[in-house]
């Protein structure tokens, strides 16, 4: 749910902008962690999906920084730059209004901090703290590397689905054409013997039969079926609800807990590098995990604020595994928090590929074997009469 928000930044400026959170508390919530003080929040209306927002690929856009920062250009000369090269309208308008900003004298930080819909609050966040700290090139390599260790671990997950989604998908193709254009055929021949048939031909081709009769209406309901399921899978309560459900599964829901773990501990490293304090990351970190996850690592956070330490408390919270706990009470002795749970994210992330390949290896001959079995019985149960008939002339 997006508001329409205006705020006061720590250089006591006025920010007009919109922000995506569940309900009203987390807007301000979110609002509060990057320091901005609400003098208004109101709903703001519903977005038509189809409407084009602005899309500033961050990678890119940091990579480019970085180098023209290690060219020794100045931010401002930086960002001129990047802005005389885009060619896109809907890109280059949010960098001409980031530029105007920091012509006005604002930072970086409360700059993007006006465009919540193309800077998400961790990048912001991000360059706030490294403003404190005057380490910007630096906290955007980290972001670089933080971005695309998370784009690898998801396009991991996302490639070892694909080939069993297509195995899945040519068997249901082929069994509709077995069903609706070849079966029927088949029934025409078997027209005379009636009742002779076997119980199991009679039930396919009365199938097939019907299927045939009613193509358009099968097919109707087949293409409102599938875009019942994309605009389901795009809301956020379904999805959320799926993901409890499998989540319920003993290996898929342990794997999606660490997937989840991975990307938490990633965020709060990358966070606590970029010079944050170490309560502002894990709150700011929470957003990251589902309902349930969500509210163990709520708690464990407010056990850290009460004085315990995170090693502790994530452990205590199961939000963490003995390897991981290990590493995290090193890190604390050592005072090296964010590399150590980076460290862990790494770990998390190799824990994943290693189960993506073995799944991957076994889903696809379970697949073929499945489908190959389901065509079997079809095709069986169209020529075993032709069997019967072949074995009373002998």
């Amino acid at each position: 749910m997006e508001f329409r928000v205006k705020a006061l930044d720590r250089e006591q400026a006025v920010l007009a902008s919109t922000v995506d959170a569940v309900d009203e508390s987390d807007a301000r919530r979110q609002l509060g962690l990057l320091g901005l003080r609400v003098i208004s929040l109101t709903p703001a209306g519903r977005t038509r999906p189809w409407a084009k927002t602005a899309k500033v690929p961050l990678v890119i856009f940091s990579q480019e920084l970085v180098a023209l920062l290690e060219a020794g250009l100045s931010l401002v000369e930086s960002i001129e730059a990047l802005t005389e090269k885009e060619h896109c309208p809907a890109v280059r308008r949010p960098l001409e209004q980031i530029l105007s900003r920091l012509y006005e004298g604002q930072t970086l930080g409360a700059a993007l901090a006006e465009h919540p819909n193309i800077f998400p609050h961790l990048y912001v966040a991000t360059v706030r703290a490294s403003e404190r700290t005057g380490s910007l090139r630096e906290a955007l390599t980290r972001f670089i590397a933080y971005q695309q260790q998370i784009d690898s671990l998801r396009k991991t997950l996302i490639n070892a689905s694909i080939y069993p989604a297509v195995l899945l998908g040519a068997g249901i193709l082929v069994t509709l054409f077995l069903m609706v254009y070849v079966v029927p055929r088949f029934s025409s021949i078997y027209e005379d013997l009636g009742s002779d048939l076997p119980f199991g031909s009679r039930v396919l081709l009365q199938w097939g039969r019907l299927l045939q009769a009613h193509t358009l209406a099968v097919l109707v309901i087949a293409v409102g079926s599938g875009a019942a399921l994309v605009y389901s899978l795009s809301r956020r309560t379904t999805r959320a609800a799926m993901g409890a459900a499998i989540a319920k599964l003993p290996a898929i829901g342990r794997q999606m807990r660490l997937y989840q773990l991975a990307r938490l501990y990633r965020t709060v490293g990358m966070l606590l590098r970029s010079g944050m304090p170490a309560l502002t990351a894990m709150n700011m970190s929470a957003g990251l995990l589902s309902d349930s996850l969500r509210a163990a690592f709520t708690e464990a956070t407010r056990a850290v604020k009460e004085g315990q330490s995170i090693a502790n408390a994530m452990e205590r919270y199961e939000l963490t595994t003995p390897v991981a706990a290990r590493m995290l009470r090193v890190g604390e002795r050592s005072g090296n928090m964010g590399e150590m749970t980076e460290r862990i994210a790494a770990f998390y992330d190799e824990e994943l590929a290693r189960w993506a390949a073995i799944v991957t290896r076994l889903i696809e001959p379970l697949f073929m074997t499945a489908i190959g079995l389901l065509i079997g019985v079809i095709v069986v149960l169209m020529y075993f009469p032709i069997f019967q008939l072949a074995g009373s002339v002998q």
